[in-house]
């Protein structure tokens, strides 16, 4: 028997909550709600909705499936499945490239995490209260420009995620996420509150909300693909992994249904508790790290309530960026017991690995930019799709049918059919969008 059958979590709702933790992460509060609003407002959000029922959803599906139905790491359970249908050990390569650009991920995830917890302390601390912008923008700047402050914040991040890992998935995972998750919702739910008080918040939802199809370009929707594909942790063995520990035989579909509704519900929710804020204080609505550690800054600064409200965030973004973290590292923890290591000290290593990783990306933007790169733009997309063709192509279709726990009928003949056709093709649009291939041919002709 896999050691990982032996495992499961303690219940449904904890692996709910384990999975959407993995996917709720920085880019769900940094990007999500800006390029929501930059690109049609409600009607991206339904272009979005439709790309996570046809790609993020089926590939979400299978990879869970694949866990649970290897019930091991993502490369022995990949190994097992094709064993079981007559396919080639090749196929233990999707693992094996999932669980790479996860602890890739790790080494520069965790230095831009880092960078949330030094806010928690600065905001706690009242340090930019009544600030100038000016003295604001220069403290991101210096934090920046020191490599002692980021790799202190980047080694505590790292030892967190490591000491969750380390705990076990019952004990540590499971438990971090059933206090994270709830904890998460509700400080996001006094942010979104604070804004509604303090904030322009009706401008913030003509920023995200206004449906006007006219901003939705074609490259629009090539945004919509591709969020659609990363925000749900998607191709780099997480999900995987966390499906190994899938108790019983409960519909997968339900279940990934519920995942993907708190995704989406806690980043349009992020995008109601910050914009506002920003309208409020007449700052430029932005993504990305200026967004967060500059525009926010300032807005908090200028506000009654600001300095708790503020810690309040930043431990809302510290705590997003940890439950997505402790799952880069668990499928490499699990491939290492199944290879007879014990969990704490792989997880050490592995965590050290990436540690490293990050001092490297703090020392060296070229290392940062790279790792970004090779992960998202190659890895993921990649690692998405084989297992959409796997599932789909590979399996038989009977067993596919036992595993998902699914009973037939019409929503299975769908999900079946979007995994074979257009999730694959959807997947290979976004891998070439993101390579720039889109934008070099647009130039070209």
């Amino acid at each position: 028997m896999n050691q990982a059958a032996s495992i499961t979590w303690k219940s449904r709702w904890t692996f709910i909550l384990a999975a959407t933790g993995s996917a709720v992460g920085l880019g769900n509060i940094w990007k999500f709600p800006y390029i929501t609003g930059e690109n049609g407002g409600g009607a991206f959000v339904l272009v979005y909705l439709a790309c996570i029922l046809c790609i993020g959803i089926p590939v979400m599906i299978a990879e869970i499936m694949a866990g649970r139905a290897g019930r091991s790491n993502p490369i022995h359970s990949m190994l097992s499945l094709s064993r079981d249908a007559g396919g080639s050990r090749a196929w233990g390569v999707v693992g094996a490239v999932g669980m790479v650009a996860g602890l890739m991920t790790m080494m520069f995830y965790s230095v831009v995490a880092g960078w949330a917890l030094e806010y928690v302390f600065q905001s706690a601390s009242g340090s930019y209260s009544g600030a100038p912008a000016e003295e604001i923008e220069a403290h991101f700047g210096n934090l920046l420009s020191s490599d002692g402050q980021q790799f202190i914040w980047h080694s505590l991040f790292s030892l967190l995620t490591a000491s969750v890992v380390a705990a076990g998935v019952t004990r540590g995972i499971g438990k971090a996420v059933e206090i994270l998750m709830p904890l998460l919702l509700i400080f996001l739910l006094l942010l979104v509150g604070y804004s509604a008080i303090n904030g322009n918040f009706k401008a913030g939802l003509h920023f995200m909300f206004d449906t006007d199809f006219s901003r939705l370009s074609g490259n629009a929707v090539l945004i919509a693909m591709g969020h659609a594909f990363f925000t749900l942790s998607l191709g780099m063995g997480a999900i995987m992994a966390y499906g190994a520990y899938f108790p019983g035989h409960a519909s997968i579909g339900k279940t990934v249904l519920t995942i993907a509704a708190l995704d989406t519900g806690i980043a349009l929710m992020a995008g109601m508790a910050m914009f506002p804020l920003v309208f409020a204080n007449d700052l430029t609505p932005g993504q990305g790290p200026g967004l967060m550690f500059v525009t926010l800054p300032i807005a908090f600064s200028n506000m009654s309530g600001g300095v708790f409200f503020g810690s309040l965030f930043f431990a809302l973004v510290s705590i997003a960026a940890l439950s997505s973290s402790i799952s880069l590292i668990e499928p490499g923890v699990a491939w290492m017991e199944k290879r007879g290591w014990r969990r704490v000290p792989s997880t050490f290593l592995l965590g050290g690995i990436a540690w490293a990783g990050g001092v490297a990306s703090i020392h060296y933007g070229a290392v940062f930019d790279a790792l970004d790169y090779l992960t998202a733009n190659i890895m993921l997309p990649i690692g998405g799709l084989l297992i959409a063709l796997f599932v789909s192509w590979r399996l038989p279709r009977k067993v596919v049918l036992d595993e998902t726990g699914m009973k037939g009928g019409p929503a299975f003949a769908a999900w079946y059919w979007l995994l074979r056709y257009i999730a694959p093709i959807g997947i290979l649009i976004v891998f070439l969008h993101s390579l720039g291939l889109f934008s070099a041919l647009g130039a070209l002709f």
